[in-house]
């Protein structure tokens, strides 16, 4: 078992430094939290730049889908649990730059949940049909 003082990834979250990005949010009761205002952007730079360890976003999809159009994520985790809902917020909104992603790994845990880590890779590149919608058949 790995000590969690030598692990940041297994430190509680307690333990670690929290940013919270919010447009109504001025100051935090929370021990360890920073309300990023202003820049937000340039602050979460600022924070890739010089904060050890990895930035991670649990849980808020609009704060992701920001931090996408804005190119401050370097990686995507995304997992999908074997669930379908009727119901819900969007991981995704129906406009907004499309962005490619780079598969740089995939795996199922034995409960059917996979998950995939994607980098993204800036804009993509679409092809243009050819073909002559009059003769397709």
């Amino acid at each position: 078992m790995t000590d969690p003082s030598t692990n940041p990834i297994a430190a509680p979250l307690n333990s670690r430094p929290k940013y919270v990005a919010s447009t109504g949010l001025t100051d935090s009761k929370w021990a360890g939290t920073t309300v990023l205002t202003g820049d937000v952007a340039a602050a979460i730079g600022d924070l890739k730049t010089h904060q050890d360890g990895a930035l991670l976003v649990p849980g808020s999809g609009a704060l992701v889908r920001w931090l996408l159009a804005n190119d401050l994520v370097d990686q995507l985790n995304l997992l999908t649990f074997p669930v379908m809902v009727g119901q819900g917020t969007r991981l995704l909104p129906d406009s907004g730059p499309d962005i490619a992603l780079d598969l740089v790994n995939s795996r199922t845990t034995s409960r059917g949940i996979t998950i995939q880590t994607y980098r993204p890779v800036g804009r993509p590149g679409y092809a243009t049909s050819t073909a002559d919608p009059k003769h397709v058949t």
